[in-house]
């Protein structure tokens, strides 16, 4: 029965609130003060009151703390969810940080703003225990997404990307409210834990495991794994480098802390066995499996083809995913730590690989991966830190995505054991880890080894001090988690 009590709520949703006035105040700031002042001034002042909104609404979620079921167990403020939004904070903080080095936008201020609002879905995807609270959570952070990568109307392909982005996020939207109302139909419950007891006395229909499939496929849109992942490489090649930092990172934070919440332990009746559950018929596992071993393959096996940075970076979040996904089949087993950590740090990693691509766009264009010849020469900043973040990403230890990748490993392992076909697919993610070493070394042997090209400036890099900043604290972070993964490990 929903508790009326609108104190409750504002207070547990304090960090949205923050959010969401924090935007409007950005938008009212720049339509009073900013249309007379330079473009760079209005870029600087979007930023400092988006990134003062976003430090609010950090304390906040840490005031707020895990108060449990609110507004009649609608939302759900536990670990993970407190853990999720202090995490796509910081990822969207980062993303102000790169945003302040990249090419500035033309209308600065919207730009600020619909980051915030696409925040502010995220961080109501963390917290949601209701199927329509979900929806809108995650509609309100997709049609975010569609503008921010389509800001950049200088560029065409940035228009064919949000189409491209917006037309598969449609008919994901499609899938997702389909697969809903079909669940709501079998069970007449719409709050995740009503929808767990109504499926402990249900059997496997042929109607229940349409709408498993519905939403599966949905959120393997949304997640972009294989093989619904067509959207991503384009998105991340033409959006703007701020918004693709963004969705690599924040959005699959959010992402998956909702599928988590609404597999386990919403759906968690139809789960199947962990250990042994692929090859009995109904189970949501078996798909999970499916969509985690077809992402490690596609993923990895294209990145080898690809020259565009931005394009292997996206076809290694698909080979990350197929590992991420790992995590979600056995989060019920050993807990969701692991996985939360992964996701962590793959974000920091990811959206400072962006950074650099950021930067250097900015001052002369960063597309193939040739392009960051002699980078070492031109600018021992950013060569260091993409070093640490490309390390990451290959699981080099003793950075942070070593441990996360550990993590979900030793675990995937624990649950079903060496002999067991989850097993096998956790050997397979290690063969193919090897296999990611190879195209992210290619990448560190033209920033680090390969002289300049004749078609490169050899002139130094200047990195704007706040993006400076921002990436050495990414750096940091990765570093710093490596050395200590209790630090997020243990409050799981």
């Amino acid at each position: 029965m929903i508790n009326p009590s609108y104190a409750e709520l504002a207070h547990a949703f304090q960090p949205e609130i923050i959010l969401a006035d924090g935007a409007v105040l950005v938008l009212a700031y720049d339509l009073i003060f900013g249309r007379r002042r330079a473009p760079g001034a209005r870029l600087t002042a979007s930023l400092v009151l988006g990134a003062l909104t976003l430090i609010g609404a950090l304390l906040a979620s840490v005031a707020v703390g895990a108060v449990g079921g609110v507004y009649g167990n609608q939302f759900v403020l536990d670990d993970l969810a407190v853990g999720a939004r202090c995490g796509v904070l910081v990822l969207a903080l980062l993303t102000l940080g790169i945003a302040a080095g990249a090419k500035p936008p033309r209308h600065p201020a919207e730009y600020v703003a619909i980051i915030l609002f696409a925040t502010t879905g995220f961080t109501l995807m963390a917290a949601a225990n209701h199927l329509l609270v979900a929806f809108a959570g995650l509609e309100l952070a997709s049609l975010s997404l569609y503008i921010l990568v389509g800001f950049d109307k200088d560029r065409r392909d940035s228009a064919e990307a949000a189409l491209k982005y917006f037309l598969f996020g449609g008919m994901a939207t499609a899938f997702l409210l389909f697969g809903f109302s079909l669940i709501f139909g079998v069970t007449g419950e719409l709050e995740l834990s009503r929808i767990a007891a109504a499926l402990a006395h249900t059997e496997l229909s042929p109607l229940l495991m349409v709408a498993l499939v519905m939403v599966l496929v949905a959120f393997g849109f949304k997640a972009a794994a294989a093989p619904f992942h067509l959207w991503a490489p384009d998105a991340y090649e033409g959006a703007p480098t701020p918004s693709a930092a963004l969705i690599a990172s924040a959005s699959k934070l959010a992402g998956f802390t909702l599928f988590l919440r609404l597999l386990w332990p919403g759906l968690g009746g139809l789960a199947g066995d962990p250990a042994h559950g692929f090859g009995q018929a109904g189970g949501w596992i078996t798909i999970v499996a499916l969509l985690s071993g077809a992402s490690l393959l596609l993923g990895n096996l294209a990145a080898l083809a690809q020259t565009n940075l931005r394009r292997l970076l996206a076809y290694s979040a698909i080979a990350h995913t197929g590992v991420m996904l790992l995590g979600v089949v056995v989060a019920d087993v050993v807990g969701f730590g692991g996985l939360y950590y992964y996701l962590l740090t793959y974000g920091v990693a990811t959206a400072g690989a962006f950074g650099v691509i950021a930067v250097l766009e900015r001052q002369g264009g960063c597309q193939k991966i040739t392009d960051l010849a002699g980078l070492y020469r031109r600018s021992p900043l950013l060569a260091g830190c993409l070093t640490v973040f490309v390390l990451s990403l290959a699981g080099i230890p003793p950075l942070a995505g070593f441990f996360g990748k550990f993590s979900v490993f030793v675990a995937a392992l624990q649950a079903g054991g060496l002999a067991s076909p989850l097993g096998a697919l956790t050997l397979l993610a290690i063969a193919l880890s090897a296999v990611a070493l190879y195209y992210y070394l290619a990448v560190l042997k033209q920033a680090l080894v390969v002289a300049p090209s004749e078609n490169v400036p050899a002139t130094p890099v200047r990195v704007p001090v706040v993006t400076a900043l921002t990436l050495l604290v990414a750096a940091g972070l990765i570093v710093a988690l490596g050395l200590f993964p209790s630090w997020v490990l243990n409050p799981f």
